[in-house]
């Protein structure tokens, strides 16, 4: 699946949703999410990321 700049996405083996901040060559993507109010980033394999699941209506 082709993520492009703005949008959520998480790893497929979980954590926090994430926004994808940037691509780069080779199938990777940059990453940033808040942990608390630290913001962190790292890069992925698109492959290892997904949309996240609707979560359901209340």
């Amino acid at each position: 699946m082709a993520f492009k700049i703005g949008d959520i996405v998480v790893l497929k083996s979980g954590g926090p949703k994430m926004t994808v901040v940037s691509e780069e060559e080779r199938g990777r993507v940059y990453c940033s999410w808040f942990a608390g109010a630290k913001a962190e980033k790292s890069q992925y394999p698109v492959e290892a990321l997904e949309a996240p699941k609707e979560e359901p209506k209340k």
